[in-house]
């Protein structure tokens, strides 16, 4: 994978008006008249007391306006998410986790023949056994070359198990490096770009045979939940505390796992000085997770490192990033073509639209 959600975004510059609104509607607690609100036990700024954690973890600090101390609980323990998504059809809650990929069995995704994107980004299939004749010249050609090829030369890559005896016996070079007792370089190479690749942590949503399950209310979530259907979450080791104790008002997604995928296209529409750097990363945080859980190989061709749409998003994240480095990087944004962008954006927000499923 590329990137992933970075699951937790620098929130310092909400720090004051989190703290202006503590005791307020879903913060649980009120603060003292001429006090912090730092006591024990007080939920201050939207964030919770340590009191209410559980062993070993951290405050979520800003965003948690709306959680008590239950749900904090829950998620935490769980190392779960609720997260909101924005589409065109509509906003819908689902939940999404990350794991390392040793422990997780990848989802069975429903491929559509027709898809043309589908076919563009899957691997070409050869049949070596197949016989291309261009005309009765060529083949004339191939058979005399046939006739002159020395034996078991040019046709053990079509046929090896049915080589003659005048074949020259190929040599397992790795099986002859395991019986001296020696692992060739590139042998432990491959073992340890295996190993990192299992335990990397990759993303894992509500969702089942490629399938993103959405639901338009925490309701619907929270039924479809406690209802024991089959999805690819509950093959995680939390799953059974998450769906004996979830409730409507536990559905509370923090803002940074809040997307607005139906604002980027209007967005991109609108040109270079109105591009909204914050939209267009986290846009393209949540559409990488989703290509590699759903298994969406176009997305993923479409965001792999050095295509367009990743060359805007680095330009983009080093422009945030201000200073001469942002600079120029923002003199980099100018010359990413606006109408590309549009076009590979919508693409990609109409293919993650395809893999949705709705519920009410």
């Amino acid at each position: 994978m590329a990137r992933q959600s970075s699951g937790r975004r620098n929130t310092e510059d909400t720090d004051g008006a989190g703290a202006a609104q503590a005791g307020g509607p879903g913060t649980g607690g009120t603060v003292p008249a001429g006090g912090s609100g730092a006591g024990d036990g007080d939920l201050t700024g939207g964030g919770l007391s340590a009191d209410y954690l559980p062993d070993g973890a951290e405050p979520d600090g800003v965003g948690t306006v709306g959680r008590d101390p239950a749900t904090t609980d829950l998620w935490a323990r769980a190392r779960i998410d609720p997260i909101e998504i924005a589409l065109p059809r509509g906003t819908g809650y689902t939940l999404r986790a990350y794991r390392p990929a040793a422990e997780l069995t990848p989802t069975t995704a429903e491929v559509d023949e027709d898809d043309p994107f589908a076919r563009l980004a899957g691997p070409r299939t050869v049949d070596e056994d197949e016989v291309i004749i261009l005309d009765d010249e060529f083949a004339e050609l191939a058979a005399e070359e046939s006739e002159e090829a020395p034996a078991g030369r040019g046709r053990r890559r079509r046929g090896a198990g049915k080589a003659g005896a005048q074949d020259e016996p190929e040599v397992d070079e790795r099986a002859a490096g395991e019986a001296d007792g020696q692992d060739e370089p590139e042998d432990l190479a491959e073992q340890d770009e295996a190993d990192e690749a299992d335990a990397e942590e990759v993303p894992i949503f509500l969702s089942h045979r490629g399938k993103l399950l959405l639901f338009r209310t925490p309701e619907s979530l929270v039924e479809f939940v406690r209802s024991g259907a089959e999805h690819d979450l509950a093959q995680l080791d939390t799953w059974s505390d998450v769906a004996a104790r979830l409730r409507p008002e536990d559905v509370v997604p923090l803002e940074e796992d809040t997307y607005e995928l139906d604002l980027v296209v209007d967005n991109l529409r609108g040109g270079h000085d109105t591009w909204d750097a914050d939209l267009l990363i986290e846009a393209g945080e949540i559409a990488r997770d989703l290509a590699y859980a759903l298994r969406l190989e176009a997305i993923q061709t479409a965001l792999a490192p050095g295509s367009p749409l990743d060359d805007l998003d680095e330009a983009l994240r080093a422009g945030a990033g201000g200073g001469l480095g942002g600079f120029l990087a923002r003199r980099r944004l100018r010359k990413i073509g606006a109408q590309q962008a549009t076009l590979g954006w919508r693409t990609i927000i109409g293919k993650i639209s395809s893999a949705a499923v709705w519920r009410e």
